[in-house]
């Protein structure tokens, strides 16, 4: 089985503060999956800690929490078998009501007759699939996906991950922008406990700006890391691939971290993934 929280992160991978946004940035050659992964770990993992079962601390077996995860890049399956290394059952949570997962990738772009904006798809797994590339249509099955997996239980506290959001403003040309997108989400994060959303930060979409997608996705990542309390952002080595480093790893209090109890400290990790999905975080010159 993978590793699952690397002790140097584990400060920062649990349920975030209520009303809080944490922003998970990656660059070509160093994505988030890992980090999305023991995010779903911490959070939906029924195993108290004794320490939690004692004290009372926020820990999901303590205080029932629950996912509503949108991935626009990755299907079911991937998520299924990397959370399975972890000891976690997406099927067995999807049934209990913890877990809903809405598909923006099989279907975002599929062509059919009997598919329309109004009425959404359910693949072989009876999951949420994304049938149109518009807000009003993305808004409908997130807002669905919410009140689906509140109904049930509506005082456990619901945590809303967006994977790739961003991969949006690339897809639909010029009919969906950042502020209307940020919008969108600010809409739904106010449905919900936390959010969790990784975007991409490569230096070519956040810096050149020449031209109108590169200008709105800059617009979107800025706007996010403004609205955040946390940002944990992944890239790779300055100096090039390293048979036992995958990247680095930046951990930075977000602007709205001000009013957070726990006080985040800025700070720059090395990070190995391994073949099986296990994970090492440790200090430079380790």
């Amino acid at each position: 089985m993978a590793s699952r929280i690397p002790p140097l992160l584990d400060a920062y991978l649990h349920i975030p503060p209520e009303n809080s946004l944490v922003l998970l940035t990656s660059v070509l050659g160093s994505t988030t999956n890992w980090l999305v992964l023991r995010y779903l770990y911490s959070l939906l993992s029924t195993s108290p800690s004794p320490l939690a079962t004692e004290t009372g601390i926020d820990s999901p077996a303590t205080h029932g929490t629950s996912v509503v995860l949108v991935s626009f890049l990755r299907d079911y399956a991937f998520w299924k078998d990397g959370a399975g290394k972890l000891g976690v059952d997406l099927d067995a949570l999807t049934k209990r009501g913890k877990f809903v997962f809405v598909d923006g990738l099989t279907g975002l772009f599929r062509t059919s007759y009997d598919v329309t904006p109004e009425n959404s798809l359910e693949n072989a797994t009876g999951k949420k699939v994304l049938s149109a590339n518009t807000l009003q249509h993305l808004r409908r099955e997130l807002e669905g996906a919410i009140a689906q997996i509140q109904r049930p239980t509506p005082e456990e506290r619901t945590v809303f991950i967006a994977d790739q959001l961003d991969l949006l403003l690339a897809a639909s040309g010029d009919s969906i922008s950042s502020q209307e997108l940020r919008e969108l989400m600010l809409s739904i994060r106010e449905k919900v406990h936390s959010s969790i959303i990784t975007a991409s930060a490569d230096e070519p979409l956040m810096s050149l700006q020449s031209t109108s997608l590169e200008k709105e996705h800059a617009a979107f990542a800025v706007s996010l890391a403004h609205d955040s309390t946390l940002v944990i952002s992944v890239r790779m080595l300055d100096t090039g691939a390293a048979r036992d480093v995958s990247g680095v790893l930046r951990i930075t209090p977000g602007p709205r971290n001000d009013g957070v109890d726990s006080v985040v400290e800025e700070r720059e990790l090395l990070y190995f993934v391994a073949g099986d999905g296990g994970v090492r975080v440790f200090e430079r010159g380790q």
